[in-house]
């Protein structure tokens, strides 16, 4: 009799783990049901890229550079997209930091008039136009393209005049200027200045006079569509004839597919100012995709074949 008390606790004593185990089996820690998943990892960050300087950009007056009125800070890439990397000290890069007017500018004239078409543009850039019909499509992109090189090292600047002849800005300040006469270009002799950004201005509206968009796209290489990068440039060459330039790209990673911020100046010489998508999607913004499939490459003042894209040396 007295076997049986002992015999009960035993078999309740195993009854006891045996349901703690099976109630541990299906506890929520170990539920495939109930189980928090796993936090992916955050995706890698590009390097936060390095700002312009207000002294890349000479022809501005000292602390006028604001670098929240920029390209990059105003035109952030559509959603999907980013930009293309660009090398610090690169035309891309200075492109990418250029100044803006304020939101709402509209584009002016060489004389101060209003442009007559003011719904063309998404800003407009803080350049100088000057006071004389000069600085139109291709001398604004060869504005652009020297006042980069101005910064850098202005020995480096030269263009070519519709001629073929090759002005180089270091022989012009040191004493030798040029004169037209028909249609041959002679070398005349000028007083030697130093190389500042006024006498640089004076350069460049001669170049302006006797150049254009014939002589600047043979300063220009092919360059395919699909490969669009920044300060590349749309160019038909002869009269008439266009020049766009790209400031920016954005890409879509996956697909590939690219975007481009343009800019322009134009007849009669004008502010350049970045162009509206007027023809795409309005999701765009002032972004326009370059389709390497299409034939055409429309802007709302110009249409460019496109083959019609060129870089720089």
């Amino acid at each position: 009799m007295q076997l049986y008390p002992v015999l009960i606790i035993r078999f309740m004593k195993h009854a006891v783990l045996a349901l703690a185990a099976a109630l541990l089996s299906c506890s929520p820690a170990d539920s495939n049901s109930t189980k928090t998943p796993a936090t992916a990892p955050p995706a890698p960050q590009a390097p936060a890229e390095t700002p312009g300087r207000a002294t890349d950009y000479k022809w501005l007056p000292a602390g006028r550079y604001n670098p929240r009125q920029t390209v990059a800070a105003r035109f952030a890439p559509p959603r999907g997209y980013q930009r293309v990397p660009v090398t610090t000290g690169s035309f891309g890069h200075w492109l990418r930091h250029l100044p803006l007017l304020p939101m709402g500018t509209r584009v002016q004239l060489y004389n101060g008039q209003p442009k007559d078409r003011q719904d063309v543009h998404a800003a407009v850039l803080d350049l100088d136009v000057g006071t004389r019909d000069l600085q139109q499509c291709a001398d604004a992109v060869i504005r652009l393209r020297a006042e980069y090189q101005f910064s850098q090292q202005p020995d480096q600047v030269h263009f070519h005049l519709t001629s073929g002849d090759d002005i180089r800005f270091q022989d012009w300040y040191s004493g030798t200027g040029f004169k037209v006469a028909g249609n041959a270009v002679q070398p005349t002799p000028r007083p030697a200045e130093a190389p500042t950004h006024a006498v640089f201005r004076r350069y460049l509206d001669q170049i302006f006079t006797y150049a254009g968009t014939l002589s600047l796209s043979k300063e220009l290489r092919p360059m395919p569509l699909a490969q669009v990068q920044p300060g590349n440039v749309l160019i038909r060459g002869g009269s008439p004839g266009h020049a766009v330039l790209v400031l920016d790209v954005a890409v879509q990673p996956g697909s590939g597919r690219r975007l481009a911020l343009l800019a322009q100046s134009y007849m009669p010489a004008q502010q350049m100012h970045v162009l509206t998508n007027v023809w795409d999607d309005t999701s765009l913004g002032a972004w326009f995709l370059l389709d390497p499939a299409a034939t055409l490459v429309s802007t709302p003042e110009w249409t460019f074949r496109r083959e019609e894209l060129g870089r720089f040396e």
